[in-house]
């Protein structure tokens, strides 16, 4: 089972803290920059191209902010179960 989720932030828009339980895929719709923010005051920064995909592990709290100056959109698939 996937759970499947389309993120469109305007410039500055935030999607609040939160914690993935399960590992998940970023797939982009537009070019794009995100800020990420971690615990403890730490940040950091990820271009976006569309249609170029990235995994992450479940279990990493944080805040994603577009820090671009336009609007910006990927599509999360979250792994809940893997079948086999």
């Amino acid at each position: 089972m996937v759970r499947v989720t389309r993120w469109d932030f305007d410039p500055g828009a935030e999607t609040g803290w939160h914690r993935h339980g399960w590992g998940y895929v970023v797939i982009p719709v537009t070019d794009g920059t995100l800020l990420l923010e971690l615990p403890g005051g730490a940040s950091a920064q990820a271009t976006l191209t569309a249609g170029v995909s990235y995994t992450r592990d479940p279990g990493v709290e944080h805040n994603v902010v577009n820090a671009g100056a336009q609007k910006l959109s990927f599509v999360e698939v979250e792994l809940k179960a893997l079948p086999g």
